[in-house]
């Protein structure tokens, strides 16, 4: 996994200070080793200081021994590295009908995981507990402790209000409005809580892991719901309320009569989500219940499911075209369930996006399938933790706690 950042909660910014082993920290972050003289030639600082900052780093566990530096004459000189597998991070994806649990180190590679079926709609007392009960056991299964736990991520399937981690008004999750998920899980976890919409960390994730140096990138979920992630700048943009990328309520003109779930007519998700296109093909005779169903149908090689995905991946093209005039990203990913059937939606996609958009605003365009799947949230979540316990300021803090 690349260890780019994706500038996101607390910032990995020295702002130009090296004033605090926090921030000297964040040199050591690329995983590239060092010898205590090649950090205080690139910082400036004594070696007197960098020695005592990193002696505090080692300490920590945060900080490990990397070798040894050719000699110039006497004792080689020791080589010190970030050690990501100091820590733990539980990483969580919550879904409309599943739950992803996975516990990654620092770094972002998964040392456990286990997928649970699960529906949202039980509630947010039911499935947190089943993530913070499964949280423990995954720990076990690392050979991971509590003690070894820096945080927790959450990504979920609806708006969230970021600084709080409240879901604010989803429409798929009943009774999770304003549910104060960090308290509830801080009562068993007493680490740092972070929660997002899943759609924000899947493209956290997959911007991380396979597209580090693209600062303008989307991120499409097309499943039971359909969103948009959306990395502008080199940050995340979740809007005033948390609801940025919600695309699947966006009208699109061929749906004037067709109800969508939120109330309106012509909706993105009540044409191409994966339930949508299931009750399509069900209407034409195509047995179909779900958008699993649609995949197996496409899988083989149904050409009644064929041709409904490539319509789907036309309605979301229209309105992506719209967002790429806009925006103008560099890269457009589509993940999701019903981007596993692959060309037959992408197909579709890209044709109304490069008829429609401007021809400047594609003319370096890529549009994707996604390459971390169904492991894009886990990595995102990750991410989100990682980037908040290791700022500069959080590392000051647990090393003052450690004296």
């Amino acid at each position: 996994m690349s260890s780019t950042p994706v500038t996101d909660t607390v910032a990995p910014d020295t702002g130009g200070s090296l004033s605090r082993a926090g921030d000297l920290f964040q040199l050591l972050r690329d995983g590239k080793a060092r010898t205590r003289a090649e950090l205080a030639l690139s910082t400036g600082l004594a070696r007197s200081t960098v020695a005592s900052r990193i002696d505090a780093l080692i300490h920590s566990g945060l900080v490990g021994p990397a070798g040894e530096a050719n000699s110039s004459g006497g004792r080689p000189p020791s080589r010190f590295a970030f050690n990501p597998a100091a820590r733990a991070v539980l990483a969580v994806d919550v879904g409309a009908t599943h739950v992803i649990v996975a516990v990654t180190d620092l770094g972002g590679n998964v040392l456990a995981e286990q997928r649970l079926a699960q529906d949202v709609a039980d509630g947010p007392e039911a499935v947190l507990h089943r993530v913070v009960e499964e949280g423990r056991s995954l720990l076990g299964k690392a050979g991971r402790s509590a003690s070894d736990l820096s945080g927790v991520g959450i990504g979920l399937p609806g708006p969230v209000e970021h600084a709080t981690g409240r879901p604010v008004k989803p429409p798929i999750m009943p009774g999770w409005d304003g549910f104060d998920v960090v308290r509830y899980v801080q009562r068993s976890l007493p680490v740092p809580v972070l929660v997002d919409n899943d759609v924000n960390i899947m493209a956290l994730g997959e911007r991380t892991a396979h597209w580090p140096d693209e600062d303008n990138f989307l991120l499409i979920k097309v499943a039971t719901g359909i969103g948009s992630g959306i990395i502008s700048s080199g940050q995340l943009q979740r809007g005033a309320n948390g609801t940025a990328g919600d695309l699947g309520h966006v009208r699109v003109p061929r749906g004037d009569d067709v109800l969508c779930r939120c109330g309106n007519y012509g909706c993105l998700e009540a044409l191409a989500s994966g339930p949508a296109v299931a009750a399509d093909l069900s209407s034409q005779g195509v047995p179909a219940a779900k958008g699993s169903d649609v995949l197996r149908l496409v899988g083989e090689g149904n050409l009644q499911a064929i041709h409904a995905l490539r319509q789907a991946g036309r309605d979301v093209g229209d309105v992506l075209a719209t967002v790429v005039n806009l925006l103008n990203p560099s890269v457009i990913v589509i993940g999701g369930s019903l981007g596993q059937a692959g060309e037959h939606l992408m197909a579709g996609v890209r044709e109304v996006v490069y008829r429609r958009s401007l021809p400047l605003a594609t003319s370096h365009l890529r549009i994707a399938l996604s390459i971390a799947g169904d492991q894009a949230a886990i990595l995102g979540a990750s991410q989100m933790v990682t980037q908040y316990v290791l700022s500069p300021a959080a590392i000051e803090a647990t090393l003052q706690a450690a004296g």
